[in-house]
Protein backbone atom coordinates (compact mmCIF):
# COMPACT_ATOMS: atom_id res chain seq x y z
CA UNK A 1 0.00 0.00 0.00
CA UNK A 2 1.22 3.44 -0.62
CA UNK A 3 0.90 5.89 2.31
CA UNK A 4 1.01 8.97 0.15
CA UNK A 5 -2.34 7.59 -1.51
CA UNK A 6 -4.60 9.31 1.22
CA UNK A 7 -2.09 12.67 1.74
CA UNK A 8 -4.81 14.82 -0.33
CA UNK A 9 -6.99 13.94 3.25
CA UNK A 10 -4.52 16.34 5.06
CA UNK A 11 -4.29 19.09 1.77
CA UNK A 12 -7.54 19.21 -0.14
CA UNK A 13 -10.14 21.82 0.68
CA UNK A 14 -12.86 20.83 3.66
CA UNK A 15 -15.86 21.44 1.92
CA UNK A 16 -14.49 19.20 -1.74
CA UNK A 17 -13.67 16.52 0.65
CA UNK A 18 -17.03 16.48 2.48
CA UNK A 19 -19.01 16.56 -0.74
CA UNK A 20 -16.94 13.33 -2.09
CA UNK A 21 -16.57 10.98 1.01
CA UNK A 22 -20.42 12.04 2.98
CA UNK A 23 -22.74 12.28 -0.46
CA UNK A 24 -21.34 8.99 -1.45
CA UNK A 25 -22.29 7.45 2.60
CA UNK A 26 -25.43 9.44 2.94
CA UNK A 27 -26.69 8.27 -0.39
CA UNK A 28 -25.24 4.50 1.12
CA UNK A 29 -27.47 5.09 4.01
CA UNK A 30 -30.67 6.06 2.60
CA UNK A 31 -30.35 3.05 0.74
CA UNK A 32 -29.85 0.94 3.30
CA UNK A 33 -32.74 2.57 5.61
CA UNK A 34 -34.78 1.49 1.79
CA UNK A 35 -34.79 -1.86 2.37
CA UNK A 36 -37.21 -1.86 5.42
CA UNK A 37 -38.82 1.41 4.57
CA UNK A 38 -39.38 -0.38 1.11
CA UNK A 39 -41.19 -2.92 2.55
CA UNK A 40 -43.30 -1.24 4.62
CA UNK A 41 -44.72 0.97 2.17
CA UNK A 42 -45.44 -2.08 -0.25
CA UNK A 43 -46.91 -4.00 2.53
CA UNK A 44 -49.17 -1.00 3.57
CA UNK A 45 -50.45 -0.41 0.54
CA UNK A 46 -51.72 -4.91 -0.04
CA UNK A 47 -55.07 -4.38 1.26
CA UNK A 48 -54.85 -8.42 2.64
CA UNK A 49 -51.42 -6.91 4.87
CA UNK A 50 -52.44 -3.62 5.57
CA UNK A 51 -51.50 -1.84 8.92
CA UNK A 52 -51.40 -5.55 10.36
CA UNK A 53 -48.52 -5.96 8.36
CA UNK A 54 -47.45 -2.73 8.89
CA UNK A 55 -47.49 -2.99 12.46
CA UNK A 56 -45.57 -6.13 12.56
CA UNK A 57 -42.63 -4.78 9.98
CA UNK A 58 -42.70 -2.32 13.18
CA UNK A 59 -41.98 -5.46 15.59
CA UNK A 60 -39.29 -6.96 13.65
CA UNK A 61 -37.32 -3.89 12.81
CA UNK A 62 -35.88 -3.29 15.88
CA UNK A 63 -34.27 -7.46 15.59
CA UNK A 64 -32.62 -6.09 12.35
CA UNK A 65 -31.52 -3.08 13.91
CA UNK A 66 -29.33 -5.38 16.02
CA UNK A 67 -28.17 -7.03 13.86
CA UNK A 68 -27.03 -3.31 12.48
CA UNK A 69 -25.80 -2.32 15.10
CA UNK A 70 -23.32 -5.09 15.91
CA UNK A 71 -21.82 -4.32 12.01
CA UNK A 72 -21.39 -0.77 12.09
CA UNK A 73 -19.48 -1.09 15.71
CA UNK A 74 -17.17 -3.30 13.63
CA UNK A 75 -17.43 -1.62 10.06
CA UNK A 76 -17.39 1.94 12.13
CA UNK A 77 -14.42 1.06 13.96
CA UNK A 78 -12.80 -0.61 11.46
CA UNK A 79 -12.57 2.63 9.34
CA UNK A 80 -11.55 4.72 12.13
CA UNK A 81 -9.03 2.42 12.98
CA UNK A 82 -7.17 2.24 9.71
CA UNK A 83 -8.35 6.24 9.01
CA UNK A 84 -6.43 7.24 12.19
CA UNK A 85 -3.49 4.09 11.22
CA UNK A 86 -2.93 5.54 7.81
CA UNK A 87 -2.55 9.13 9.28
CA UNK A 88 -0.16 7.98 11.54
CA UNK A 89 1.94 5.67 8.10
CA UNK A 90 1.19 2.71 10.33
CA UNK A 91 -0.40 0.09 7.40
CA UNK A 92 0.08 -2.90 8.94
CA UNK A 93 -2.35 -1.80 11.86
CA UNK A 94 -5.00 -1.17 9.11
CA UNK A 95 -4.50 -4.23 7.09
CA UNK A 96 -5.00 -6.31 10.64
CA UNK A 97 -7.84 -4.06 12.05
CA UNK A 98 -9.55 -4.94 8.49
CA UNK A 99 -8.93 -8.33 8.38
CA UNK A 100 -9.65 -8.75 11.98
CA UNK A 101 -12.90 -7.71 11.23
CA UNK A 102 -14.26 -9.71 8.69
CA UNK A 103 -13.62 -12.64 10.99
CA UNK A 104 -15.45 -10.83 13.67
CA UNK A 105 -18.30 -10.00 11.99
CA UNK A 106 -18.92 -13.30 9.99
CA UNK A 107 -18.51 -15.31 13.33
CA UNK A 108 -20.99 -12.94 15.30
CA UNK A 109 -23.76 -13.05 12.25
CA UNK A 110 -24.01 -16.66 12.72
CA UNK A 111 -24.63 -16.63 16.43
CA UNK A 112 -26.84 -13.97 16.07
CA UNK A 113 -28.83 -15.93 13.69
CA UNK A 114 -29.21 -19.30 15.67
CA UNK A 115 -30.67 -17.23 18.54
CA UNK A 116 -33.19 -15.46 16.77
CA UNK A 117 -33.87 -19.13 15.39
CA UNK A 118 -34.28 -20.89 18.17
CA UNK A 119 -35.89 -18.17 20.67
CA UNK A 120 -38.38 -16.46 17.96
CA UNK A 121 -41.95 -16.66 19.66
CA UNK A 122 -39.98 -14.82 22.79
CA UNK A 123 -38.54 -12.48 21.11
CA UNK A 124 -40.98 -11.25 18.51
CA UNK A 125 -43.08 -10.97 22.43
CA UNK A 126 -40.70 -8.96 23.78
CA UNK A 127 -40.96 -6.17 21.12
CA UNK A 128 -45.07 -5.85 21.18
CA UNK A 129 -46.08 -8.86 18.79
CA UNK A 130 -48.14 -10.02 20.89
CA UNK A 131 -50.78 -7.00 20.73
CA UNK A 132 -53.41 -9.20 18.61
CA UNK A 133 -53.32 -12.31 16.74
CA UNK A 134 -53.11 -11.54 13.13
CA UNK A 135 -49.94 -8.85 14.07
CA UNK A 136 -48.18 -12.12 15.79
CA UNK A 137 -48.73 -14.22 12.93
CA UNK A 138 -47.20 -11.70 10.07
CA UNK A 139 -44.47 -11.06 12.36
CA UNK A 140 -43.44 -14.95 13.04
CA UNK A 141 -43.79 -15.16 9.25
CA UNK A 142 -41.47 -11.88 8.22
CA UNK A 143 -38.66 -12.27 11.45
CA UNK A 144 -38.12 -16.01 9.79
CA UNK A 145 -36.80 -15.17 6.37
CA UNK A 146 -35.29 -12.08 7.23
CA UNK A 147 -33.35 -13.99 9.84
CA UNK A 148 -32.11 -15.97 7.10
CA UNK A 149 -30.21 -13.03 5.68
CA UNK A 150 -28.93 -11.64 8.52
CA UNK A 151 -25.50 -12.74 7.80
CA UNK A 152 -25.02 -11.44 4.62
CA UNK A 153 -26.64 -8.29 5.73
CA UNK A 154 -24.44 -7.75 8.93
CA UNK A 155 -21.42 -8.46 6.44
CA UNK A 156 -22.83 -6.09 3.83
CA UNK A 157 -22.96 -2.73 6.32
CA UNK A 158 -19.88 -4.01 8.48
CA UNK A 159 -17.89 -3.70 4.85
CA UNK A 160 -19.41 -0.43 3.52
CA UNK A 161 -17.49 1.85 6.04
CA UNK A 162 -14.49 -0.26 5.42
CA UNK A 163 -14.45 0.32 1.49
CA UNK A 164 -15.02 3.94 2.57
CA UNK A 165 -12.05 4.20 4.41
CA UNK A 166 -10.07 2.10 1.16
CA UNK A 167 -10.94 5.56 -0.64
CA UNK A 168 -13.69 4.04 -2.16
CA UNK A 169 -17.18 6.05 -1.05
CA UNK A 170 -18.65 5.45 -4.55
CA UNK A 171 -18.22 1.70 -4.69
CA UNK A 172 -20.10 1.78 -1.52
CA UNK A 173 -22.51 3.30 -2.26
CA UNK A 174 -23.05 1.43 -5.46
CA UNK A 175 -22.83 -2.10 -3.50
CA UNK A 176 -25.57 -0.55 -1.20
CA UNK A 177 -27.45 1.02 -4.23
CA UNK A 178 -27.83 -2.58 -6.54
CA UNK A 179 -29.25 -4.35 -3.70
CA UNK A 180 -31.85 -1.57 -3.18
CA UNK A 181 -33.00 -1.68 -6.49
CA UNK A 182 -33.42 -5.48 -6.34
CA UNK A 183 -35.20 -5.52 -3.50
CA UNK A 184 -37.48 -2.12 -5.20
CA UNK A 185 -38.07 -4.09 -8.09
CA UNK A 186 -38.67 -7.71 -5.69
CA UNK A 187 -41.27 -6.03 -3.66
CA UNK A 188 -44.10 -5.86 -5.96
CA UNK A 189 -43.97 -9.11 -7.52
CA UNK A 190 -43.60 -10.87 -4.43
CA UNK A 191 -46.18 -8.96 -2.13
CA UNK A 192 -48.77 -8.05 -5.36
CA UNK A 193 -48.38 -11.09 -8.10
CA UNK A 194 -47.27 -13.72 -6.54
CA UNK A 195 -49.20 -12.83 -3.33
CA UNK A 196 -46.62 -14.08 -0.80
CA UNK A 197 -47.28 -11.56 1.75
CA UNK A 198 -45.31 -11.03 4.68
CA UNK A 199 -42.40 -13.88 3.36
CA UNK A 200 -42.35 -12.23 -0.17
CA UNK A 201 -41.33 -9.03 1.48
CA UNK A 202 -38.59 -10.40 3.19
CA UNK A 203 -37.49 -12.63 0.61
CA UNK A 204 -36.90 -9.27 -1.36
CA UNK A 205 -34.83 -8.03 1.04
CA UNK A 206 -32.63 -10.59 1.63
CA UNK A 207 -31.84 -11.16 -1.98
CA UNK A 208 -31.07 -7.58 -2.14
CA UNK A 209 -28.61 -7.96 1.18
CA UNK A 210 -26.68 -11.22 -0.69
CA UNK A 211 -26.46 -9.03 -4.08
CA UNK A 212 -24.52 -6.33 -1.51
CA UNK A 213 -22.58 -8.87 0.48
CA UNK A 214 -21.21 -10.37 -3.19
CA UNK A 215 -20.03 -6.74 -4.12
CA UNK A 216 -18.45 -6.19 -0.56
CA UNK A 217 -16.54 -9.99 -0.99
CA UNK A 218 -15.22 -8.78 -4.84
CA UNK A 219 -13.86 -5.50 -3.52
CA UNK A 220 -12.59 -7.48 -0.18
CA UNK A 221 -10.34 -9.32 -2.96
CA UNK A 222 -9.36 -5.91 -4.70
CA UNK A 223 -8.43 -3.48 -2.06
CA UNK A 224 -6.74 -0.19 -3.36
CA UNK A 225 -4.81 0.54 -0.32
CA UNK A 226 -5.52 -1.62 2.63
CA UNK A 227 -4.72 -5.24 1.55
CA UNK A 228 -5.00 -7.55 3.97
CA UNK A 229 -2.93 -11.01 4.08
CA UNK A 230 -3.48 -14.18 4.82
CA UNK A 231 -1.68 -13.42 8.27
CA UNK A 232 -4.02 -10.57 8.86
CA UNK A 233 -6.82 -12.51 9.01
CA UNK A 234 -5.44 -14.19 12.68
CA UNK A 235 -7.32 -12.54 15.21
CA UNK A 236 -5.23 -10.48 17.39
CA UNK A 237 -6.73 -9.37 20.69
CA UNK A 238 -5.39 -5.83 20.98
CA UNK A 239 -6.79 -5.14 17.33
CA UNK A 240 -10.20 -6.04 17.60
CA UNK A 241 -9.75 -4.33 21.26
CA UNK A 242 -9.16 -1.01 19.58
CA UNK A 243 -11.82 -1.57 16.95
CA UNK A 244 -14.46 -2.33 18.86
CA UNK A 245 -13.89 0.80 21.59
CA UNK A 246 -13.57 2.83 18.08
CA UNK A 247 -17.00 1.33 16.82
CA UNK A 248 -18.89 1.03 20.13
CA UNK A 249 -20.48 4.78 19.94
CA UNK A 250 -21.78 3.54 16.51
CA UNK A 251 -23.16 0.32 18.33
CA UNK A 252 -24.72 1.80 21.27
CA UNK A 253 -26.75 4.77 18.73
CA UNK A 254 -28.47 1.16 17.10
CA UNK A 255 -28.59 -0.90 20.08
CA UNK A 256 -30.18 1.52 22.28
CA UNK A 257 -32.65 2.59 19.92
CA UNK A 258 -33.60 -0.84 19.83
CA UNK A 259 -33.93 -0.86 23.83
CA UNK A 260 -35.89 2.41 23.45
CA UNK A 261 -38.19 0.61 20.71
CA UNK A 262 -39.27 -1.99 22.57
CA UNK A 263 -39.68 -0.13 25.69
CA UNK A 264 -41.98 2.13 23.09
CA UNK A 265 -43.49 -0.61 21.99
CA UNK A 266 -44.75 -2.60 25.12
CA UNK A 267 -45.63 0.89 26.39
CA UNK A 268 -48.03 1.54 23.17
CA UNK A 269 -49.12 -2.21 24.01
CA UNK A 270 -50.38 -1.98 27.18
CA UNK A 271 -51.66 2.09 27.14
CA UNK A 272 -53.38 1.22 23.68
CA UNK A 273 -54.96 -1.52 25.84
CA UNK A 274 -57.07 0.91 28.01
CA UNK A 275 -57.46 3.22 25.11
CA UNK A 276 -61.22 3.94 24.55
CA UNK A 277 -60.37 3.56 20.62
CA UNK A 278 -57.60 1.40 20.43
CA UNK A 279 -58.32 -0.58 22.98
CA UNK A 280 -60.84 -2.21 20.75
CA UNK A 281 -58.98 -5.70 18.56
CA UNK A 282 -59.92 -4.28 15.16
CA UNK A 283 -58.13 -1.00 16.16
CA UNK A 284 -55.16 -2.63 18.64
CA UNK A 285 -52.48 -2.32 16.29
CA UNK A 286 -52.81 1.08 14.87
CA UNK A 287 -50.91 2.82 17.43
CA UNK A 288 -47.77 0.55 16.69
CA UNK A 289 -47.93 0.35 13.04
CA UNK A 290 -48.34 4.36 12.86
CA UNK A 291 -45.07 4.84 15.38
CA UNK A 292 -43.60 2.68 13.55
CA UNK A 293 -44.33 4.64 10.60
CA UNK A 294 -42.94 7.96 12.03
CA UNK A 295 -39.59 5.91 12.79
CA UNK A 296 -38.96 5.15 9.51
CA UNK A 297 -39.11 8.82 8.32
CA UNK A 298 -36.88 9.90 11.87
CA UNK A 299 -34.82 6.88 10.49
CA UNK A 300 -34.58 8.35 6.93
CA UNK A 301 -33.45 12.00 8.11
CA UNK A 302 -31.03 10.32 10.59
CA UNK A 303 -29.22 8.08 7.66
CA UNK A 304 -28.70 11.76 5.64
CA UNK A 305 -27.39 13.23 9.16
CA UNK A 306 -25.37 9.33 9.87
CA UNK A 307 -24.15 9.84 6.47
CA UNK A 308 -22.67 13.32 6.13
CA UNK A 309 -20.79 12.51 9.72
CA UNK A 310 -19.72 8.93 9.17
CA UNK A 311 -18.48 10.09 6.18
CA UNK A 312 -15.99 12.79 7.21
CA UNK A 313 -14.78 9.54 10.17
CA UNK A 314 -11.70 8.80 7.42
CA UNK A 315 -10.93 12.91 7.20
CA UNK A 316 -11.25 13.58 10.87
CA UNK A 317 -9.21 10.27 11.57
CA UNK A 318 -6.45 11.16 9.00
CA UNK A 319 -5.93 14.85 10.13
CA UNK A 320 -5.91 13.88 14.10
CA UNK A 321 -3.59 11.37 13.21
CA UNK A 322 -1.64 13.85 10.84
CA UNK A 323 -1.55 16.48 13.57
CA UNK A 324 -3.75 18.74 11.68
CA UNK A 325 -6.30 20.62 14.35
CA UNK A 326 -7.09 23.17 12.26
CA UNK A 327 -8.30 21.36 9.66
CA UNK A 328 -10.18 19.17 11.82
CA UNK A 329 -12.16 22.42 14.13
CA UNK A 330 -13.11 23.59 10.29
CA UNK A 331 -14.81 20.26 9.40
CA UNK A 332 -16.54 20.49 12.74
CA UNK A 333 -17.54 23.49 12.49
CA UNK A 334 -19.08 22.96 8.87
CA UNK A 335 -20.55 19.36 9.59
CA UNK A 336 -22.59 21.09 12.90
CA UNK A 337 -24.06 23.71 10.66
CA UNK A 338 -25.20 21.48 7.94
CA UNK A 339 -27.00 18.70 10.28
CA UNK A 340 -28.34 21.28 11.67
CA UNK A 341 -30.20 22.53 8.31
CA UNK A 342 -30.87 19.09 7.52
CA UNK A 343 -32.87 19.18 10.80
CA UNK A 344 -34.79 22.17 10.22
CA UNK A 345 -36.05 21.26 6.42
CA UNK A 346 -37.36 17.83 8.02
CA UNK A 347 -38.83 19.59 10.57
CA UNK A 348 -40.68 21.83 7.81
CA UNK A 349 -41.56 18.75 6.19
CA UNK A 350 -43.03 16.47 8.96
CA UNK A 351 -44.95 19.99 10.41
CA UNK A 352 -46.42 21.07 7.21
CA UNK A 353 -47.04 18.16 5.56
CA UNK A 354 -48.15 14.90 8.08
CA UNK A 355 -50.97 14.06 5.74
CA UNK A 356 -48.97 13.46 2.87
CA UNK A 357 -46.52 11.56 4.63
CA UNK A 358 -48.98 8.98 5.85
CA UNK A 359 -50.59 8.61 2.35
CA UNK A 360 -47.84 6.82 1.64
CA UNK A 361 -48.10 4.24 3.44
CA UNK A 362 -51.50 3.28 2.88
CA UNK A 363 -53.59 5.53 4.97
CA UNK A 364 -56.77 5.42 2.47
CA UNK A 365 -57.06 1.67 3.16
CA UNK A 366 -57.25 2.95 6.64
CA UNK A 367 -60.33 3.76 9.02
CA UNK A 368 -60.22 7.65 10.01
CA UNK A 369 -58.70 6.91 13.27
CA UNK A 370 -55.70 6.04 11.38
CA UNK A 371 -54.72 8.74 9.71
CA UNK A 372 -55.82 10.74 12.70
CA UNK A 373 -53.45 9.03 15.02
CA UNK A 374 -50.75 9.54 12.22
CA UNK A 375 -51.02 13.21 12.45
CA UNK A 376 -50.65 13.44 15.92
CA UNK A 377 -47.74 11.68 16.18
CA UNK A 378 -45.19 12.98 13.50
CA UNK A 379 -46.22 16.77 14.89
CA UNK A 380 -44.97 15.73 18.66
CA UNK A 381 -42.62 12.70 17.99
CA UNK A 382 -40.34 14.84 15.41
CA UNK A 383 -40.88 18.53 16.60
CA UNK A 384 -37.24 18.76 18.37
CA UNK A 385 -35.60 17.22 14.85
CA UNK A 386 -33.10 19.87 15.06
CA UNK A 387 -31.66 19.20 18.25
CA UNK A 388 -31.25 15.54 17.20
CA UNK A 389 -29.93 16.15 14.22
CA UNK A 390 -27.37 18.08 15.76
CA UNK A 391 -26.52 15.69 18.90
CA UNK A 392 -26.30 12.54 16.14
CA UNK A 393 -23.45 14.46 14.48
CA UNK A 394 -21.82 15.53 17.56
CA UNK A 395 -21.64 11.44 18.70
CA UNK A 396 -19.69 10.56 15.55
CA UNK A 397 -17.42 13.16 15.21
CA UNK A 398 -16.03 12.57 18.69
CA UNK A 399 -16.02 8.88 17.73
CA UNK A 400 -14.18 9.65 15.03
CA UNK A 401 -11.55 12.30 17.09
CA UNK A 402 -10.60 8.95 19.35
CA UNK A 403 -13.22 10.46 21.89
CA UNK A 404 -14.53 7.08 22.58
CA UNK A 405 -15.17 7.69 26.18
CA UNK A 406 -16.97 10.94 26.01
CA UNK A 407 -18.75 9.93 22.41
CA UNK A 408 -20.11 6.84 24.06
CA UNK A 409 -21.18 8.51 27.26
CA UNK A 410 -23.26 10.92 25.53
CA UNK A 411 -24.94 8.23 23.22
CA UNK A 412 -25.69 5.73 26.42
CA UNK A 413 -27.35 8.80 28.15
CA UNK A 414 -29.64 10.01 25.03
CA UNK A 415 -30.41 6.38 23.88
CA UNK A 416 -30.85 4.57 27.74
CA UNK A 417 -31.15 6.80 30.36
CA UNK A 418 -33.55 9.59 29.13
CA UNK A 419 -34.93 7.54 25.35
CA UNK A 420 -35.98 4.28 27.57
CA UNK A 421 -36.55 6.38 30.55
CA UNK A 422 -38.65 8.54 29.49
CA UNK A 423 -40.74 6.01 27.26
CA UNK A 424 -41.43 4.30 30.21
CA UNK A 425 -42.50 6.87 32.79
CA UNK A 426 -44.16 9.36 30.11
CA UNK A 427 -46.80 7.22 29.76
CA UNK A 428 -47.69 6.67 33.06
CA UNK A 429 -48.69 10.04 33.23
CA UNK A 430 -49.81 10.86 29.63
CA UNK A 431 -51.07 7.90 28.28
CA UNK A 432 -50.00 6.90 24.84
CA UNK A 433 -49.07 10.60 24.38
CA UNK A 434 -46.69 10.24 26.66
CA UNK A 435 -44.64 7.92 24.33
CA UNK A 436 -44.90 10.21 22.22
CA UNK A 437 -43.26 12.77 24.54
CA UNK A 438 -40.36 10.95 25.33
CA UNK A 439 -38.81 11.43 22.06
CA UNK A 440 -38.55 16.17 21.78
CA UNK A 441 -38.20 15.74 25.87
CA UNK A 442 -35.03 13.28 25.12
CA UNK A 443 -33.04 15.20 22.30
CA UNK A 444 -33.57 19.23 24.64
CA UNK A 445 -32.05 17.39 27.43
CA UNK A 446 -29.37 15.68 25.43
CA UNK A 447 -28.52 18.61 23.38
CA UNK A 448 -27.45 20.93 26.88
CA UNK A 449 -24.75 18.04 27.71
CA UNK A 450 -23.79 17.94 23.69
CA UNK A 451 -23.49 21.91 23.78
CA UNK A 452 -20.88 21.44 26.58
CA UNK A 453 -18.82 19.01 24.80
CA UNK A 454 -19.27 21.08 21.95
CA UNK A 455 -17.54 24.01 23.53
CA UNK A 456 -15.21 21.53 25.41
CA UNK A 457 -13.87 20.27 22.30
CA UNK A 458 -13.59 23.52 20.21
CA UNK A 459 -10.88 24.84 23.22
CA UNK A 460 -9.17 21.40 22.83
CA UNK A 461 -8.36 22.08 19.04
CA UNK A 462 -8.20 26.13 19.72
CA UNK A 463 -5.29 24.85 22.22
CA UNK A 464 -3.64 22.35 19.53
CA UNK A 465 -3.83 24.85 16.49
CA UNK A 466 -1.96 27.60 18.95
CA UNK A 467 0.87 24.92 19.22
CA UNK A 468 0.69 23.64 15.98
CA UNK A 469 0.89 27.65 14.93
CA UNK A 470 4.41 28.48 17.77
CA UNK A 471 6.09 25.31 16.54
CA UNK A 472 5.93 26.20 12.81
CA UNK A 473 6.88 29.13 14.25
CA UNK A 474 9.82 28.56 16.20
CA UNK A 475 10.93 26.11 12.97
CA UNK A 476 10.92 29.03 10.69
CA UNK A 477 12.99 31.11 13.39
CA UNK A 478 15.46 28.36 13.78
CA UNK A 479 15.85 28.34 9.65
CA UNK A 480 16.25 31.86 9.34
CA UNK A 481 19.28 31.67 12.02
CA UNK A 482 20.76 28.63 10.05
CA UNK A 483 20.26 31.14 6.89
CA UNK A 484 21.99 33.48 8.62
CA UNK A 485 24.80 31.24 9.92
Amino acid sequence: MNNHENQFLGTEAIGALMGKYAIPCIISLLVGALYNIVDQIFIANASYLGSFGNAANTVVFPLTVIALGIAVMVGDGCCAYVSLSLGMKQADRARKSVGNSIVVVLAVSLVLSAIYLIFCNQIIAMFGGTVNQETFHHSKEYFFYITLGIPFYMFGQAMNPVIRADGSPRFAMASTLAGAIINIILDPIFIFVFRWGMMGAAVATVVGQVATALLAVWYIRHMKQVKPELADYRLVAPVIRRTLVLGITSFLSQISLVAAMAAINNMIRKYGAIDPIFGQDQYAQIPMAVVGIVMKFFQIVISIVVGMAAGCIPIVGYNMGAGLAGRVKALFTKLLTAEALVGAVALLIVELFPGKLIAIFGAANESAYYTEFALHAFRIYLCMMVLACVNKACFIFLQAMGKAVESTALSMIREIVFGVGFALVLPRLFGLDGVLYSMPVSDILTFIIALYLIIQTCRELNAKIKFESQSELDISVVREVTAES
